[in-house]
């Protein structure tokens, strides 16, 4: 096997800059598009990685929370320049998305009310309902692969619809998964109950008045906690700022999803587009610097110890009960933010479409973020 990049650094930092500006500025379609770019850029075209060691890195983003295409850019600049490359690969491939989606908050805070701008967002909402399901559609079929994670998800899906905090659940998801196969793994242990986790409290909070502080660190909690597709980023945002919080309406919540599906680079940029809603350009930037902050530092400390988690089968089982309760996550908030999407019969056809086009022609999702834009300002148009 090729000795590992990351020991020789060698790619000069304005290389490894313009790079990632690049793939940030064009990286449409979510998590799983960003890495295909990148595989394209890093290993076909440039050779800085080989595929061995590309796959090593998109799996040690996969063990740590956050933005995983994100935290991937942030290996690769690693392994190329040592700490200045990590710095500035993340950096650059998160601020391209930040400063458009800056610009499109700005726009809506002006100009939402106006029917141009809501009959644009009429049409983009079904469609990242349908995207979402397609994410969850694909990810289950990974994540749900054995008799017991389908009965922990099950288990999750009801105790996420009673109101057990998002946390709790996937603490107890991953003690529960780590015990089942602990259980496995031994002759003499007795096998617990995957449905211990709807003991636990439903917690809830009266609404709480909205402070930059308090908005970093809601932020910085999400961030460091968010396992699996960045769409789980929904379940989380729903609980603290609709729920528990009262800063924002189901309907801001969606919008900001909605512009995150239209802009290119990672879907946490959602978080940017809800800091100037809360905050003006102050709060876009400690929202965006709170929510990709955790990737820096999980890339940074988690370097050596991933050969040993690699190594660890309780490790690898815990993570798989978090993947699933982050599937049971996605699936509950998906089913509430749909209620508000999917207003009359046009909403329904347009997130059937989508979610048609997806699954079974594999059309991009920015392409359809687009025609869902075009379809609702036509019909706005044409009243």
């Amino acid at each position: 096997m090729d000795e590992p990049v990351e020991r020789t650094p060698h790619t000069p930092l304005w290389e490894i800059a313009r790079v990632f500006l690049r793939l940030g500025m064009v990286s449409f379609g979510g998590p799983a598009a960003h890495v295909a770019l990148m595989e394209e850029e890093i290993v076909r075209r440039r050779r800085w990685l080989t595929r061995e060691t590309f796959l090593d890195l998109l799996g040690a983003a996969n063990l740590i929370p956050g933005p995983n295409s994100t935290e991937l850019a942030i290996h690769v600049g690693y392994a190329r320049a040592g700490w200045p490359g990590l710095l500035i690969a993340g950096t650059c491939f998160i601020v391209p998305a930040a400063v458009i989606v800056t610009v499109l908050a700005w726009g809506y805070v002006r100009y939402g009310s106006l029917p141009a701008i809501e009959g644009i967002l009429a049409g983009v909402k079904p469609v990242v309902i349908a995207i979402v399901v397609q994410a969850i559609w694909n990810l289950g079929r990974g994540v749900l692969s054995s008799r017991a994670a389908l009965t922990l998800g099950i288990a999750c899906v009801i105790a996420a619809s009673l109101g057990v905090h998002e946390l709790a659940l996937l603490a107890a998801a991953g003690v529960t998964m780590w015990m089942y196969a602990s259980w496995r793994r031994s002759s003499d242990g007795a096998r617990p109950g995957v449905m211990g986790v709807l003991a636990l409290p439903v917690l809830g909070a009266a609404p709480t008045a909205f402070t930059l502080g308090g908005l970093f660190l809601v932020f910085v909690k999400i961030g460091s906690v968010l396992f699996g597709s960045g769409y789980v980023l929904l379940a989380f945002l729903r609980a603290d700022l609709v729920v528990r919080l009262g800063w924002l309406t189901e309907r801001q919540l969606l919008d900001a999803v909605a512009v995150g599906q239209v802009t290119p680079g990672p879907v946490f940029t959602t978080a940017t587009f809800i800091g100037y809603l809360l905050g003006g350009a102050v709060g876009a930037v400690v929202a965006t610097v709170g929510i990709f902050l955790p990737a820096f530092v999980f890339v940074a400390a988690s370097g050596p110890l991933l050969p040993i988690v690699r190594r660890s089968a309780g490790a690898r089982a815990a993570l798989d009960g978090i993947n699933v309760a982050s599937l049971a996550l996605m699936a509950v908030v998906t089913v509430q933010l749909a209620r508000s999407a999917l207003v009359g019969p046009i909403g329904v056809v347009l997130a059937v479409a989508s979610a048609f086009a997806l699954m079974r022609f594999r059309v991009s999702a920015a392409w359809l973020v687009l025609a869902g834009a075009l379809i609702g300002l036509g019909l706005t148009i044409a009243r």
